[in-house]
């Protein structure tokens, strides 16, 4: 599967994968809501923002692809092009697991609109209809709780509390754990 032939569309947004075009607008986006974003985020690098770091980035991205390990995906508006935030499915796992890790960031101007309910539940359409995975996952901190809420709204259950999963602004955090799983969808 080829990144650049893949675009999701929702009523409001455009998901798609990131383009070396969309550097200004991503960075300028992620500069503006830092404050918000570092709260969830594992440090940023010492780079963040530049265009050094955005061509690691895209080429990581891309490796994903290409690897069937990771799928980033940026969102817009599909009025006007906004860029809002991005989400992604990584660690995917074939076999017997067909499983994927959920992710996501928005803007901090985005928040509370439904953005991003509405992403994550075109892209778990997606992993399920053109990936073929059988379930997401999903962490949260235990504070982030508009995080939860658009997991609970998108179909996830809790399931429990992982201790360290995560290094979150350098330190390692305990995060709920959530999933979807398609037979449950189906039932």
């Amino acid at each position: 599967m080829v990144a650049r032939d893949v675009e999701l569309l929702t009523p409001r947004l455009l998901i798609r994968a990131p383009e070396r075009a969309d550097y200004t607008a991503w960075a300028e986006g992620r500069r503006k809501s830092r404050e918000h974003l570092e709260r969830w985020e594992p440090l940023w690098p010492a780079d963040a923002l530049s265009k050094e770091d955005w061509s690691r980035r895209l080429r990581a991205w891309r490796g994903g692809w290409r690897d069937d390990r990771a799928y980033v995906f940026l969102i817009f508006m599909r009025e006007g092009g906004k860029i809002l935030g991005g989400v992604s499915i990584t660690n995917v796992r074939r076999g017997p697991a067909q499983m994927g890790s959920l992710g996501y960031w928005l803007l901090e101007e985005a928040a509370g609109q439904g953005y991003m309910s509405e992403a994550v539940e075109r892209v778990c359409h997606w992993c399920y209809a053109e990936l073929g995975l059988a379930r997401i996952e999903a962490g949260t901190l235990d504070e982030n709780v508009r995080s939860q809420q658009v997991l609970e709204r998108c179909g996830f259950e809790k399931e429990g509390r992982a201790r360290a999963y995560l290094e979150i602004g350098g330190r390692r955090r305990d995060h709920i754990l959530y999933a979807r799983v398609l037979e449950d969808l189906r039932a």
